[in-house]
């Protein structure tokens, strides 16, 4: 009996043993293969002090644009420039053939001088009309007519020096020069061709744009415009060492807002059929890289220099219409922190309310991750481009 007893003790108390070791192996391989945390790129909210700017399409053109037409009438002899060349104010483009005008002007140069000779006879006639009128050797009849015809020899001289001059520059004009310094266009007309230069209807021979500076019209909304205009009266918008206000401007093809100018103006009313105001700026061009009639981006200062909380882009999640952050938390786990954003500055988006300046936003590793969860956070290493934003 007590053998049995002992046999069954024995026999339970074996299969307790085997039950634990094989609970405790279940235990050891369970710890063994549950997953390290995530790893996430985390960076903190930065606190600048800047200016926000806004965005509007532009479009470039030239501060100066002229039609070349000729200002007499002949036959085209020479085309002295090559299409898109940088030209002069005063280089000859055309030549007009001035044989026609040159001869024109010789005879009238030769009737200025008879007329001139003709002064001098009745000049002299009338110089001595005193002393005959007082020895009675001429009638009083006959000196006033020396008087007169002297006045009339005056006048002819006057008209033939007019025709002369006006002679003189139909021939000058033979040669088309450049009113402005600029680019010029192809020739419309070459060699051999008949041009008028009658007013009204003379023939266009080419357009030269003006390059450096150049204008940048954009169109600014209500809100925009309102904005600015309240900063303007309340002096809050910084300005150049002239008191202008700075624009800046990116081109197609540029990542950057590259190139720097001042605005020179605003329309005097809205379009009521857009809701916008024309803006016009002012940009140097001394590398000629901006070409009229391209379309830019340009970007306008709408606020006071204050102090602002950024963080990346790549940082902003969306949650239907919630935009919302996930902070690092002191025990390594992440938050949901619902936000308000600003403006985008660089890569960087500006944070109206929802973090505090220093606290770690994750930005790279969000997909992996949900609110609560534990996590391993590494430090983002600074972009040139946020570096570069720092200093202004």
């Amino acid at each position: 009996m007590n053998r049995k007893i002992f046999v069954r003790f024995s026999g339970a108390a074996i299969i307790i043993s085997a039950a634990a070791a094989l609970l405790s192996g279940c235990g050891n391989r369970t710890a063994q293969q549950q997953p390290p945390p995530p790893a996430v790129t985390v960076a903190p909210v930065e606190q600048r002090e800047l200016v926000e700017w806004d965005e509007f399409t532009g479009r470039t053109e030239p501060i100066e644009s002229v039609e070349v037409r000729p200002r007499v009438s002949g036959y085209i002899q020479e085309v002295r420039f090559q299409s898109g060349q940088l030209v002069k104010k005063g280089d000859v483009l055309f030549v007009i053939d001035p044989r026609w005008h040159q001869a024109e002007f010789d005879r009238l140069q030769a009737e200025a001088g008879r007329a001139r000779v003709q002064l001098e006879n009745a000049k002299r006639e009338a110089d001595r009309t005193t002393e005959l009128l007082t020895n009675k050797a001429i009638s009083t009849e006959e000196g006033d007519a020396r008087v007169s015809r002297y006045e009339e020899a005056k006048a002819a001289l006057a008209a033939a020096e007019a025709s002369r001059d006006s002679a003189k520059l139909d021939l000058e004009y033979t040669q088309v020069r450049a009113p402005i310094d600029g680019r010029v266009s192809r020739a419309f007309l070459t060699d051999g061709n008949y041009v008028s230069g009658i007013a009204g209807a003379a023939t266009r021979l080419t357009t030269i744009v003006s390059v450096n500076p150049v204008y940048v019209y954009a169109d600014m909304d209500e809100d925009s415009l309102l904005k600015f205009n309240a900063l303007l009266s309340g002096r809050k918008l910084e300005t150049d060492g002239d008191g202008k206000i700075p624009v800046e401007l990116q081109l197609g093809d540029e990542t950057e807002f590259a190139h720097h100018g001042f605005i020179e103006s605003l329309d005097n009313q809205l379009d009521p059929n857009t809701g916008s105001i024309l803006l016009r700026a002012v940009f140097p061009n001394d590398d000629g890289r901006i070409v009229p009639g391209l379309f830019a981006r340009i970007r306008v200062p709408l606020s006071a220099r204050h102090s602002a909380f950024l963080v990346s882009e790549r940082a902003i999640g969306t949650d239907q219409a919630q935009k919302y952050v996930l902070a690092l938390t002191p025990t390594n786990t992440v938050a949901y922190e619902p936000v308000i954003l600003g403006p985008t500055i660089g890569d960087m988006r500006i944070i109206r309310s929802g973090v505090a300046s220093g606290q770690q936003i994750v930005v790279n590793g969000m997909q992996r991750v949900r609110p609560g969860m534990a996590v391993k956070a590494e430090q983002a290493v600074a972009s040139t481009e946020n570096s570069r934003l720092a200093k202004q």
